[in-house]
């Protein structure tokens, strides 16, 4: 089989760098990534948060499972494998957003250390902002708004983070512990950390 590797010419070069499409925006792009067991609050605390920045003036993208599923990894299951390249992607268009000066808060579930390493190198240690949304396991589990939990619980979903499988917890992430908070404060929590790094240029 042919290198086709050899007929991929970059352009990278000629592109508009970040940095002007930042100052065209006002902002610091940077990616969130909110990762926790399913059912912690990811999503709902990421729409409180999309909406904050929203509305004092900053360009974001939000993306979770489900729109990623259901759109650009749509022929990915949910074996090791799938489930690592669908990480990979999931990081190589937030880096596509990063470079255009958008900033991307991210919602998946990404239960290993070894599995947000790989997202973090591909986006870039310096965007890369982890965020581990604490809730405990059964608090998730009473929520249960899909069905998951039940499920797995009956055998009907295998290797399901938090009952068959693990979830290795993050050591350097800013934690948002939500047993005790409401979305709006564990929201601010991380509106608190965020706005300094993304805050307008003059």
């Amino acid at each position: 089989m042919k290198d086709e590797g050899n007929n991929i010419f970059s352009v990278f070069d000629e592109i508009l760098p970040r940095g002007e499409k930042e100052r065209l925006l006002k902002q610091k792009s940077k990616v969130i990534w909110m990762t926790g067991l399913s059912g912690s609050g990811k999503t709902t605390i990421a729409k409180y948060l999309e909406r904050y920045l929203h509305e004092n003036g900053y360009l974001t993208q939000l993306l979770d499972g489900d729109n990623i599923r259901s759109g650009i990894n749509n022929n990915l299951g949910f074996s090791d494998e799938d489930r690592t390249e669908n990480i990979r992607r999931i990081a190589e268009v937030s880096k596509l957003f990063l470079n255009c000066g958008v900033i991307t808060i991210n919602c998946f579930v990404s239960p290993t250390k070894a599995i947000r390493e790989m997202a973090k190198s591909i986006i870039g240690e310096d965007d890369f902002i982890e965020v581990f949304i604490d809730t405990p396991l059964e608090v998730c589990e009473a929520r249960d708004v899909k069905g998951l939990y039940k499920k797995a619980r009956a055998g009907e979903i295998k290797d399901f983070t938090g009952i068959s499988a693990p979830f290795e917890a993050p050591e350097d992430a800013l934690r948002i512990e939500t047993a005790d908070l409401s979305i709006e404060e564990s929201a601010k929590k991380i509106i608190d950390y965020l706005i300094p790094i993304i805050e307008k240029k003059a």
